[in-house]
């Protein structure tokens, strides 16, 4: 599967690459397992403060599920179970106990455009664009991406997206809320990027704290859960040695 994932960590950052650059990271049922394993193993590493992942090559971030395997599902038993499966491996991304970042190195197309709606933030290359092709399929979004893109820009505007099945340029899909950022071209791009892991890299319990939000705000739960919660993540960072590393740099820890 690492053959299928590559990953790398440094810094706090963990980058996941996928890696079928001849297929256009076509999202195959073996690239899909290998990206759900890669986020359940990392997911127990308490030194992670943010999760990166992106494309191999510059032409697409990932191009769909793979046509030619997924042609071999007929029946609706087989489809049902492959969805389910999907969206699985997808949870771990959404549940990944730090937040995640899809960079769109290239096109996120059909089940591309899902992986990239299941991560906490996307920012795109400026040629990179995103499109929810699968009405041009005559099928409909079946691994969360639908129902994230509901969530993030609201009913209205995702059944535009979805009926229609455009694809949108980077600068459109920042318009529209499919994209957080756009990088600028050349080298001028690969700055913004770093700038932008940078600014995003805090302390692992501070970024846990974060994305235990962002989980219970896409998953549901109570008002007394939310609090509980909140209240909990926060007790566990004021505790820390950072915290009071942090405090003792401030005006008021050197009175």
């Amino acid at each position: 599967m690492s053959e299928m994932v590559a990953t790398e960590f440094a810094d706090g950052v963990l980058r996941l690459t996928l890696a079928r650059p001849e297929k256009r990271n076509a999202l195959s049922d073996g690239l899909i397992a290998a990206i759900g394993a890669t986020f359940a193993e990392w997911s127990t590493r308490e030194d992670v403060s943010l999760a990166v992942l992106t494309g191999s090559g510059d032409k697409a971030f990932a191009s769909g599920g793979d046509l030619k395997e997924l042609d071999a599902l007929r029946g609706e038993a087989e489809a049902r179970a492959f969805a389910a499966r999907t969206r699985s491996a997808f949870d771990h991304i959404r549940r990944f106990p730090v937040p995640v970042l899809a960079i769109l190195n290239g096109d996120a197309l059909g089940g591309g455009a899902e992986l990239a709606m299941a991560c906490d933030q996307r920012l795109a290359l400026a040629h990179a664009r995103i499109g929810f092709l699968q009405a041009k399929l005559n099928i409909a979004t079946a691994w969360g991406g639908g129902t994230d893109l509901f969530t993030l820009v609201g009913p209205s505007r995702a059944v535009r997206i979805l009926a229609t099945a455009r694809i949108f340029s980077a600068i459109e899909a920042e318009r529209l809320g499919l994209v957080d950022a756009v990088a600028p071209t050349g080298e001028q791009g690969a700055e913004f990027v770093a700038s932008y892991i940078g600014e995003m890299t805090q302390r692992p319990q501070v970024m846990r704290a974060i994305k235990s939000l962002a989980i219970m705000h896409r998953f549901g739960g109570s008002a007394e859960e939310r609090a509980s919660r909140e209240g909990a993540r926060f007790a566990a960072a004021w505790v820390h040695d950072d915290h009071w590393a942090a405090v003792a740099k401030t005006a008021f820890g050197r009175r």
